[in-house]
């Protein structure tokens, strides 16, 4: 009898902490924070000011774009959003990226200053 009894206890020690460690994975990936960065146009502080909030999509920690280099920086939980995600929506507000270009629509609502495809300069 007191065989079996250790032998459960082993038994149960054994499969709480299978069980526990096996939950403190799958946390850790579904919280996973990545930083990516990428090719943004645009030529001005008020583009400056657009992309980044175009850039702030559920998830997203950090959104930075350099008007000289013309990169976004992007910190972001890949549980909640993607890179694709984020270069959509930057998109969707008239910039074009390495991934994605913003439809004419969206384009012809910036103001002229932010006309990046005809050489306009910024400020």
């Amino acid at each position: 009898m007191i065989l079996n009894r250790n032998k459960m206890r082993f038994i149960i020690i054994f499969l709480s902490i299978f069980f526990s460690t096996t939950s403190l994975f799958a946390q850790s990936n579904d919280n996973c924070i990545v930083t990516e960065q990428y090719i943004v146009s645009g030529n001005c502080g008020e583009c400056k000011e657009r992309i980044e909030k175009a850039a702030y999509v559920k998830g997203v920690k950090l959104a930075e774009w350099d008007k000289q280099t013309k990169k976004l920086k992007v910190v972001y939980k890949s549980s909640k959003t993607s890179g694709e995600k984020i270069l959509k929506s930057v998109a969707k507000a008239g910039y074009d990226s390495e991934k994605y270009t913003a439809t004419e629509d969206d384009y012809e609502k910036l103001p002229e200053c932010c006309y990046y495809r005809t050489g306009a300069c910024g400020d």
